[in-house]
């Protein structure tokens, strides 16, 4: 099965992406891995990336689907894949489109994980991170036993800039302009299926495995 994973931040997608995947026994492929294996292997494309990054620009999106192409065009995605953190746009998603069928095939689902802006906001904003070991922890959902002190190694938490609801809102108000288009992109395709993604990751999980089975049947 070849498939994406949409959604806004927040709503699971990395973690969801990894049972998803394992489940599927196919590669689960995101693009900030692909970045970071060509930058750290100095690839031609890696070399050009890192010098938009080192420049504080956006890499072009001709750089992304070259990378991209590359990745798919690997021994382990010829039976399936799933995309995660791509595509972005809708303009992305027209260029992946091509790109699979230069390689002869397409997408078979776009799974879209449906969470609210204020349970965005209430997931995120209650992260914390320690100052030592990097650990995160909630202070709803994965408290430590004392506050602003971490249970690991006994460090102080922190909440990162990026988990601050100023921030959050932001990257929301991105999410609607640029990505959430793809709802409707794919939704014209007959690809999308959406899923309630609130609640235990491992409901969340039963119900994106069922919308698969659901969607294949």
């Amino acid at each position: 099965m070849r498939l994406v994973l949409v959604g806004p931040p927040g709503a699971g997608k990395g973690t969801q992406a990894e049972f998803i995947a394992a489940h599927l026994s196919v590669p689960k492929i995101s693009t900030g891995d692909i970045f970071r294996a060509n930058v750290s292997q100095g690839t031609p494309l890696g070399v050009e990336a890192k010098r938009y990054m080192d420049a504080g620009k956006l890499v072009p999106d001709e750089v992304t689907i070259n990378m991209v192409r590359e990745r798919l065009a690997e021994p382990d995605a010829a039976e399936g894949f799933l995309l995660d953190g791509f595509p972005r746009t809708t303009p992305q998603a027209a260029a992946l489109d091509k790109l699979l069928a230069d390689l002869g095939t397409a997408l078979d689902i776009v799974l879209e994980l449906v969470v609210d802006d204020d349970e965005v906001i209430r997931r995120l904003s209650g992260r914390r991170t320690c100052r030592g070991c990097g650990k995160i922890w909630h202070v709803e959902f994965d408290p430590t036993s004392g506050e602003s002190i971490c249970d690991r190694c006994g460090a102080e938490l922190f909440q990162r800039d990026d988990d601050k609801p100023e921030t959050i809102a932001a990257r929301l108000r991105e999410y609607a302009e640029k990505t959430a288009p793809l709802v409707d992109y794919y939704g014209a395709q007959g690809k999308l299926v959406g899923i309630d993604a609130t609640g235990p990751v491992e409901d969340v999980t039963v119900r994106a495995i069922d919308a698969l089975r659901s969607y294949g049947s």
